[in-house]
């Protein structure tokens, strides 16, 4: 046969192996991203709902009591970051938070945990709500102050995407020291303690194991009385 007819079968061939591996990565990450978009819209759309009633209702310095004076509604403006950190940086703020939202984008694709994507996409919507803000509130783009509004006790006064940021982190550190990684494997305690079920053989495959014993143990039996049979006709 022709080296080049050889050569350009099995260039088809390898090109075949390459699409069939990477269509199914292409429609993973894109149902990972979908999930991941899903999460961070709703919690986009809460925080800037409840931020726009809070601006139209809510006077500054009048608070709203919801439980005597532990839990109030009041109207601040936040030139920081969340919980009133970092007053007087908006600029230097808002680039992070574009920065954190491009790398939680960029590496949606290699997600394999739901708990991973549930995290990021509240990390995300939270970090896209507050930064909605610094881009079209006053005094102006990328200088905007974020809209706070729920105050708890002695803690700083805050709002939906602040609350989203701090959960998703928050269970994105507990992920991490329990030993459940991003792209579905497990170490640590979670390895002990959680096995990956994709690991466990199913019941179908003791089934057939077992199938394939009994079948290759009656073969052998059949053997052996064939040959003890013609061991006595020599006889």
């Amino acid at each position: 046969m022709d080296d080049s007819a050889t050569n350009g079968t099995t260039s088809g061939a390898d090109e075949q192996m390459t699409t069939a591996t990477t269509a199914p990565r292409t429609h993973r990450g894109a149902k990972v991203l979908a999930v991941l978009a899903a999460i961070a819209g709703t919690v986009v759309a809460l925080d800037v709902i409840t931020k726009t009633l809070v601006v139209a209702l809510i006077t500054p310095g009048e608070p709203v009591r919801i439980i005597g004076d532990t839990v109030t509604l009041r109207l601040v403006r936040n030139s920081g970051a969340a919980f009133s950190m970092a007053t007087g940086y908006t600029w230097v703020l808002t680039l992070i938070a574009l920065a954190v939202v491009a790398v939680i984008i960029r590496y949606a694709g290699r997600l394999r945990s739901g708990w991973w994507i549930l995290g990021l996409g509240l990390v995300l919507g939270g970090a896209l709500g507050n930064l909605i803000d610094r881009i079209f509130r006053a005094p102006g783009p990328l200088r905007g102050h974020v809209v706070d509004f729920v105050s708890v006790g002695w803690w700083p006064v805050f709002n939906v995407a602040d609350s989203a940021v701090v959960c998703g982190a928050v269970l994105l550190v507990i992920l991490s020291l329990l030993g459940y990684d991003h792209d579905g494997t497990r170490s640590g305690w979670a390895a002990r303690n959680d096995p990956d079920p994709d690991d466990q053989p199913a019941e179908g495959d003791h089934r057939d194991t077992g199938a394939g014993s009994d079948t290759e143990t009656n073969k052998n039996t059949e053997t052996n009385t064939d040959t003890e049979t013609g061991r006595n006709a020599d006889a």
